[in-house]
């Protein structure tokens, strides 16, 4: 089993009926996981709706993506803390 560690998880429910579902963690599994990041970082309603989300769930044989409602499309990774930047100023954007 590879080691992970947990750098940053947390869900934010806005007043606004969205929600902010984040999950970033270093890992070593390197089979399922090149980039060393295992990572979902969600923005969207509360019920259930996509707004915006980035994650490399089957990152080996998809890689990174970017869904934008149904839309999805693959990313080059820039790093955890670049996209997670990246993430955090679509939202902000959003909920102007």
């Amino acid at each position: 089993m590879a080691d992970e560690d947990t750098l940053v998880q947390y869900t934010d429910e806005h007043a606004d009926g969205t929600i902010e579902r984040v999950f970033i963690r270093h890992t070593d599994d390197e089979a399922d996981y090149p980039s060393g990041w295992r990572y979902s970082l969600h923005y969207g309603t509360k019920e259930g709706e996509t707004i915006v989300r980035y994650d490399n769930a089957h990152e080996a044989t998809k890689g990174h993506e970017r869904h934008a409602g149904e839309q999805v499309t693959t990313i080059d990774f820039p790093g955890m803390m670049e996209l997670y930047d990246r993430f955090l100023t679509e939202i902000d954007r959003h909920r102007r």
